[in-house]
């Protein structure tokens, strides 16, 4: 079973909730007919199993559900303060579904209608709808300005789906859209560039431009770290908290402490976090989430030599769009394997570099739901099917824990 989710932003860009994207079978690729249900017991079992909270980090979910889970199952597994009950384009509407759909809502569940093309005055659940979804791929412009008026008269949430770029979230923005699905958020502005945020690469790669010698010191990292009172505090802060009752009070101890591994990793954490001052915060979990599965799924490949490099892949896979350059210039002059900068541009590379571009890949397809290209790569470097499921909740397990530790 494959389940990814899928961020939902409100008009601040902060995350309202997760559409969980799912596959019951080998076969299936997508939500479809004949294991619709069984596909939907599937997640609202594992999100139970695993705790709601676990894979939507506090947030709400969006689950698809057809006419027969809903007048024959129970969504009422989840709370209704969690789920968000999101009823497909095609099922068929008759008394039994919209009293199904009446009780749901009195007890508290925000029902959603996905990839609205109909009728709205004639559509007859239309009325009991908290959230209509628009597919601004599938749908122009010039129809939609019109579709919306009746809606937003009725004071219905629109939720603007295939948001690719930030000039259409703009567009439906003004058009009265408060909810945004797509990966809009995480591309560069180009027309931009940050000059602050390249500067302040510059104590970040001192440090990785130490750790890449062939006898890195720990006294030089610690004195370049000693010099900036935030980076100080942060690194204190994180080593006690695993250093428990035996306390590390010095930046050398501390260094020393987490290994030259860890610091290589703790600093692009580090770094990542920086970049990320005035973006959606979604952009840096994103980062964290791809770094651990990056790191999860070479593990259970065949090229477990490589989860360092896959892990360092995956967090700096956003870059481009944290510095608002393309990821060629965002990578210039971070001192970072050629294997990892040749994944994450796409350049034509070695058969040494083809191992992380596999890895990115997946990630990448698993992200969207593209099962069929997950099924596709995976085989190619032997990572077992189950194997994926599981990387991808341990990394959200982790991203979670990690997020949570920079509010402290």
């Amino acid at each position: 079973m494959f389940i990814a989710r899928q961020p939902i932003f409100n008009d601040n860009l902060e995350v309202y909730g997760y559409e969980l994207l799912f596959r019951s079978s080998a076969d299936g690729n997508s939500f479809d007919g004949s294991s619709s249900l069984a596909s939907t017991a599937t997640v609202l079992a594992a999100s139970y199993e695993d705790g709601i909270d676990q894979i939507s980090d506090g947030k709400r979910v969006f689950i698809n559900f057809d006419e027969n889970f809903i007048k024959n199952y129970n969504p009422e597994i989840l709370p209704p303060d969690h789920l968000v009950i999101e009823i497909l384009e095609n099922v068929k509407v008759d008394c039994e579904l919209i009293d199904r759909i009446i009780e749901l809502r009195e007890l508290g569940y925000k029902i959603a209608l996905d990839d609205f093309a109909e009728s709205y005055e004639d559509y007859p659940i239309s009325r009991y709808a908290d959230i209509i979804k628009y597919d601004l791929i599938a749908t122009p412009f010039e129809k939609l300005e019109y579709l919306v008026k009746k809606p937003l008269a009725d004071k219905k949430i629109l939720l603007a789906e295939k948001v690719e770029t930030e000039e259409i979230y703009l567009k439906a923005k003004a058009l009265g859209f408060k909810l945004f699905q797509g990966y809009f958020f995480s591309k560069p502005k180009i027309v931009s560039k940050s000059v602050s945020k390249r500067e302040s690469k510059i104590q970040y790669v001192r440090i990785l431009n130490e750790l890449k010698k062939d006898e890195p010191s720990y006294q030089r990292i610690a004195e370049i770290v000693e010099k900036d009172v935030n980076l100080s505090y942060r690194l204190m802060k994180s080593i006690n908290a695993k250093a428990g009752e035996d306390g590390v009070y010095s930046i050398k101890k501390a260094l020393t402490y987490l290994g030259l591994n860890e610091i290589e990793h703790w600093v692009s954490i580090m770094m990542i976090q920086d970049f990320g001052q005035g973006k959606s915060e979604e952009l840096i979990t994103i980062s964290l989430l791809r770094s651990k599965f990056a790191e999860y799924l070479s593990r259970v490949s065949k090229h477990k030599d490589k989860k360092f490099e896959a892990s360092l892949m995956g967090l700096f896979s956003t870059i481009d769009a944290l510095l608002d350059q393309n990821m060629k210039d965002a990578l210039s002059d971070i001192p970072l394997p050629e294997s990892i900068k040749t994944a994450l541009t796409g350049e034509k590379s070695s058969s040494s570099c083809l191992d992380l571009k596999c890895i990115h890949k997946i990630i990448m397809a698993y992200e969207i739901g593209d099962w069929e290209q997950v099924d596709i790569i995976s085989n190619m470097i032997d990572i077992p099917k189950d194997d994926i499921a599981q990387a991808y909740f341990d990394a959200i397990k982790w991203t979670n824990e990690v997020v949570e530790s920079f509010k402290v």
